[in-house]
């Protein structure tokens, strides 16, 4: 039979409140007593209810985790990071697979169901609205790796998409790439939307020979294949890539090693995220390295604190990125010494 409350009470030889007491966040026991609990419940083997604790506490403990796009590799990274944090600070992670859905009512009826304390919505695709659902239900919700604004309707914590761009068409043009092109997701995703944005006005005044763009179906590796697949047979190629993201960029690598070509000899790529793979010996992609670690903590902090302050104001935090050189673009000119 499991051991019970009563159980480590009458171990410990204390009062039934006073076991319960000691388990319950916040709430008043000696040191004493607390130890003579403590000591009973180990050796007994006895784990408090997390259910009685919520029904005590009015917490559940519970954090709903809404994630769009378990296709692309570096959302199974951005999970287990998720899950690690949540549960170090004695929080339960409650998934919402949300690939192919961009209706938020129905996870808010989902996750409100199950009393969540708070929701962070992880997606960089999805619209400030989508988060603007929960935060319309009374639900203290996060927008991690969302779409950066400088008066946000919830809080939002990610990179500057634009910034991420820039930084992309600047790289290219000091390699002395002429002919460059954009290979985004999907055209309606904000991330896409923004990091072509931002690679256009850095190359704004740059000497160029020509700017091409075009959007895989899907932020996948498949995606990426099919979509540089179809720039092949319609040719000729540009001289350098910026994939917006890296599973299409390792996507495109692969259609082009297929074709024969050499990269970064008869094109370049650069992609944006630096996930595992991307680091990968057969793989090497020059990419735009994004502090997942860093966007995460924050987002769980953040959580926890509108939890605690429901009426906190939402605001936005924004995380720099970094160029991470690897073997797919051709290396800076260097002059004579």
């Amino acid at each position: 039979m499991p051991v019970t409350l009563k159980d480590v009470a009458l171990r410990a030889g204390v009062s039934r409140s006073a076991v319960s007491r000691t388990f319950t966040e916040g709430a008043s026991v000696s040191p004493k007593t607390r130890a003579k609990v403590e000591k009973a419940a180990a050796d007994l083997g006895y784990a408090p209810s997390a259910l009685a604790s919520a029904l005590s506490t009015g917490r559940t403990k519970l954090i709903g985790l809404v994630v769009s796009n378990f296709h692309n590799p570096i959302f199974l990274e951005i999970f287990d990071r998720f899950t690690i944090g949540l549960q170090e600070r004695g929080l339960r992670p409650l998934l919402v697979n949300l690939t192919g859905e961009t209706d938020p009512q129905a996870s808010v009826r989902m996750l409100r169901q199950y009393s969540v304390d708070g929701v962070i919505i992880a997606s960089s695709t999805l619209p400030p609205s989508f988060a603007g659902a929960f935060r319309e239900a009374g639900l203290p919700v996060v927008h991690s790796f969302g779409r950066w604004t400088s008066a946000p309707e919830t809080h939002v914590v990610g990179i500057d998409n634009r910034e991420c761009g820039r930084m992309a068409a600047r790289t290219l043009v000091a390699r002395g790439y002429e002919r460059v092109a954009f290979l985004g997701g999907p055209e309606a995703a904000t991330s896409t939307q923004d990091r072509l944005a931002g690679f256009l006005e850095g190359l704004e005044a740059a000497p160029l020979r020509g700017v091409t763009t075009s959007f895989a179906e899907a932020y996948t590796f498949e995606a990426g294949r099919a979509e540089m697949q179809r720039l092949l047979a319609a040719g000729p190629l540009p001289d350098a890539f910026f994939g917006g993201d890296d599973v299409l960029s390792i996507g495109a690598l692969s259609a082009l090693r297929e074709a024969g070509m050499d990269v970064p000899g008869d094109l370049g790529i650069i992609g944006l995220n630096d996930m595992q793979i991307a680091g990968w010996q057969n793989i090497d992609l020059t990419t735009i390295r994004q502090p997942v670690t860093a966007i995460i903590d924050a987002s769980i902090e953040l959580a926890l604190a509108t939890i605690d302050d429901p009426d906190r104001l939402p605001e936005a935090r924004l995380f720099p990125c970094r160029i991470v050189e690897r073997g797919t673009l051709r290396p800076l000119a260097t002059g004579p010494d």
